[in-house]
């Protein structure tokens, strides 16, 4: 399985990486051939002739883009009844664009900043991923509307640039368009929730399906005018042509993969439109880049800063320390797209000549050999800081501090190799931002440790690839010649550029050399004494109650650094089933979360963390995880804990009852658990599995084994100096929690015992301090059960309500209600897709020993 699974989504990463190369390749082709006539310089003359009002034209339509594109959102969250003010959501709206325009593959680029500044917000993850999918909904509808207007309304023109028949042009206008009126229609009829997998989601109605025509329309119309006012006028191409040329090249762009579809947009723009003059074109296309995709990054990065810092402004004194916080919920993401795209300018930076007039300045005050190495040191820290955006984003530590530096020193030598002071602004901004966002950045992790996936990988070498193909291009008129590689000069920009790209691409080759030879780490076997000892030093100063779960020593530990923490799991198929969340402090917990998540990528298998709380689900989402609602978990309050009052009436009764026919509460030190004491609980262990028909179960549930009992306290329950039922307690650190784990008692005792021996138990923990008491948790209770809930609440209700033959869930339920606890929710975290029911069988083999304990007790 293990195999087979690995097989599939490296199958499916190879596709994905071939298809991106490939139309990459292509799009490099195509510009090859197209600008074959075309010198660097004619381009940058073209850029000069735009007139003023052509770049404020341009301007204003990109904010009118801008501006309509919140629209998508405040459609999602109004369809969705969630109320949040204009302003969060517009700025949520535009970094989350922002991101998603400079790194491609928006639904998961922008849907991870929409993630994260929306549930900052108080929306439910959930309600979040809603949000996603309407807003990705919204945008094809506007694609779709506005090919197909193009296409029906003029195809002669439509077909002619697009080099189809009219007739076909007109029926695939007419297509589309029918296409968006079955959607329209199947969204007015359908008033079902559609359902995908254990999701579901409201379809919007009539006003807002309308509503997103309108806004996805004018979101087009106005980017496609960015760029048509930067065009060189053309008679023949009118708006409604130009816009149906747009569209495609926008969707070419998007099915590549490649991050803001760089080079496969300007490919299909030159291609159909043959008569534009090709460095006028080129030019206007620069432009456009830089006024709908730099510049609102660059304002998306210091708006979120402003924004949140306004929150805080009666806190002048806290200033910093409130910006830091306002910063650490996008800064992972928002500050890896930076750092990439500062590692990618700084690359294309060092393909392309240095201004005649600038080399003059920097001639007469710096040597030629300071020249020469900030060239060749700006390239390399290009390349260096991509390769570490893909460590940024995931919180590392050391990435933030080796990332700053590389920031600061491309600031220095961007000013150093041509007085590129816009290189410069750029660096020294990202680094600002990266210094005030470094709360952020808390995983203690190696970067060897750091896995770099398939497509970030890809990303670095397709900037690279188009660095490469940049230079070739500037330079194309100058004959190459072996000489070239040892000319020094103030005006030698092709050598340079010739000798930088060789120090990165080999730099490139030696870095992914490492990374594929590096061997891999094997997963830890199940724990000797040695590792139980480390790990029961963890548990005594642990305040959760269930770690001790882990002394158990049929589960994998993973130790955190320092023995800070750790985290204990088995495997069994596919699934790396991890036993609670892990132990120790929330930035302990973070890294072996992400030291987790890398061993189960490297060996195929499938994270899956079970009975996880809601303080760590934020952590489980940045792993790329979905949470399913387990059902809830039981505490019972112990300070004051006493029998009186009417609300425990029954369980006052039951509790005379049981003392007055003898039985009497006492608490034995491991200690006082003697080989004799411990054969007298093993017969009662024995006589309750006889009486049940059951067998021992592990895993997230104790068993009766003489070792792990004698690690713990153990509660009796005597009469006559018999052991009539037992319990080993769970006694967290400082106090904070106690638990009962195995329970067992003789089928001769007295009704009521283990009700007796809980509040027995309650009452010596509150004498002795503790602060709460865990009853466990009652699975599948508290799930919702509306028309509008999600499939597996709905699913896990009705087994709730019916399953009683196979599991007494209502019954347990009801039992621990009496005690009157509070009720907390639990979680099965996994990956998203049709992994569920393998991953529910892989668990419940766990606990029950195998996949024939499934089915017999």
């Amino acid at each position: 399985m293990f195999r087979i699974g690995k097989r599939a989504r490296w199958l499916r990463h190879l596709l994905a990486v071939a298809t991106s190369v490939t139309m990459f390749a292509a799009a490099l082709w195509v510009l090859h051939r197209e600008l074959a006539g075309i010198q660097i310089a004619d381009v940058l003359a073209a850029v000069g002739a735009l007139e003023p009002r052509q770049i404020l034209f341009a301007v204003a339509l990109t904010a009118a883009s801008y501006l309509a594109l919140t629209g998508f959102d405040v459609l999602a969250l109004r369809h969705l009844r969630c109320s949040l003010p204009y302003r969060r959501v517009a700025l949520t709206s535009f970094v989350a664009t922002v991101v998603g325009h400079n790194l491609g593959a928006a639904v998961l680029s922008a849907g991870a900043v929409r993630l994260r500044m929306y549930t900052a917000s108080g929306l439910a993850a959930l309600d979040v991923a809603a949000v996603i999918a309407l807003v990705a909904v919204t945008a094809a509808v506007g694609m779709t509307f506005v090919a197909g207007a193009t296409l029906a309304l003029v195809p002669a023109q439509a077909g002619a640039l697009l080099h189809v028949p009219p007739v076909l042009a007109r029926g695939l206008g007419l297509a589309a368009l029918a296409l968006l009126c079955g959607y329209l229609l199947f969204c007015v009829l359908c008033r079902r929730p559609v359902r995908i997998g254990p999701w579901c989601l409201r379809l919007p109605g009539a006003r807002t399906t309308l509503g997103q025509i309108l806004v996805a329309t004018m979101d087009v119309v106005c980017a496609a005018g960015a760029l048509y006012v930067l065009l060189p006028a053309d008679p023949a191409l009118s708006f409604p042509l130009f816009l149906s040329v747009y569209v495609l090249a926008i969707v070419a762009g998007t099915l590549s993969n490649v991050p803001g579809g760089l080079g496969v947009f300007e490919s299909v723009l030159l291609l159909a439109l043959p008569s534009a003059p090709k460095d006028a074109l080129l030019a206007g296309i620069l432009i456009y880049r830089v006024l709908y995709y730099l510049v609102p990054l660059g304002i998306a990065l210091v708006a979120a800063a402003a924004h949140e810092l306004s929150f805080y402004r009666r806190h002048i004194a806290r200033g910093l320390a409130w910006t830091r916080d306002a910063l650490a919920g996008v800064a992972p993401q928002v500050m890896a797209a930076a750092t990439f795209l500062a590692g990618a300018v700084l690359l294309f930076s060092g393909a392309l000549p240095v201004s005649g007039d600038r080399t003059a300045l920097l001639s007469a005050w710096l040597p030629l050999v300071v020249l020469e190495l900030s060239h060749l040191s700006g390239s390399l820290l290009g390349l260096g800081l991509m390769v570490l955006a893909a460590a940024l984003y995931r919180r590392v530590t050391l990435a933030s501090r080796l990332v700053l530096v590389l920031l600061i020193g491309a600031a220095v030598v961007s000013l150093l190799k041509g007085l590129a002071w816009e290189q410069a602004l750029l660096c020294t901004v990202a680094a600002l931002l990266l210094w005030m966002g470094r709360g952020a950045f808390y995983r203690r992790a190696s970067l060897v440790d750091v896995r770099f996936g398939p497509d970030w990988a890809l990303a670095v070498w397709l900037v690279l690839g188009g660095s490469i193909w940049l230079g070739l291009f500037a330079f194309k008129h100058v004959e190459y010649a072996d000489e070239l590689w040892w000319q020094f000069a103030f005006d030698a920009d092709a050598p340079r550029f010739l000798r930088a790209t060789l120090a990165a691409v080999v730099a490139a080759t030696l870095l992914a050399s490492l990374r594929l030879l590096r061997p891999a780490a094997p997963p830890p076997d199940l724990p000797q004494e040695p590792e139980l000892e480390r790990a029961a030093r963890i548990v005594a100063r642990t305040p959760a109650a269930d770690a001790a779960l882990v002394l158990l020593g049929d589960k994998r530990i993973l130790f955190a650094d320092d023995d800070a923490g750790f985290l204990m799991f088995q495997i069994r198929g596919q699934s790396w089933v991890v036993a609670g969340d892990p132990v120790g402090p929330m930035a302990v917990a973070d890294t072996l979360a992400w030291r987790f998540r890398t061993l189960c990528d490297r060996y195929g298998g499938r994270p899956v963390f079970t009975h996880a709380d809601a303080e760590h689900l934020p952590l489980y989402l940045d792993l790329g995880l979905v949470p399913l609602k387990l059902g809830e978990e039981a505490v019972v309050e112990l300070p004051g804990f006493s029998l009186e009052g009417s609300a425990r009436a029954k369980l006052r009764n039951a509790q005379r009852k049981v003392e007055k026919a003898g039985v009497q509460f006492e608490v034995i030190e491991p200690a006082g658990l003697t080989d004799a004491l411990m054969a007298e609980l093993a017969a009662v262990s024995d006589s309750w599995l006889e009486a049940k028909s059951a067998r021992e179960k592990g895993f997230s549930l104790g068993r009766f084994e003489p070792a792990y009992i004698r690690r713990f306290n153990c509660a009796l329950a005597r009469r006559d100096g018999q052991v009539l039922a037992f319990a080993n307690l769970w006694c967290g650190a400082g106090r904070t929690e106690l638990a009962v784990d195995l329970m067992r008692y003789r089928p001769d005792a007295p009704n009521g015992v283990m009700d007796y021996l809980f509040v027995e138990v309650m009452r010596w923990g509150a004498a002795a301090g503790y602060r709460r008491f865990n009853l466990g948790m009652a699975p599948l209770s508290g799930l919702e059960s509306g028309p509008l809930a999600p499939l597996w609440h709905r699913i896990g209700t009705l087994i709730f309500q019916q399953g009683e033959h196979f599991y007494n869930f209502a019954g347990l339920r009801a039992y621990k209600e009496k005690f009157h606890p509070q009720w907390h929710p639990r979680y099965l975290v996994l990956p998203s897709g049709l992994a569920l029911p393998a991953v529910l069988l892989d668990i419940s083999a766990l606990v029950s020993g195998g996949v024939r304990g499934v089915v017999t007790r």
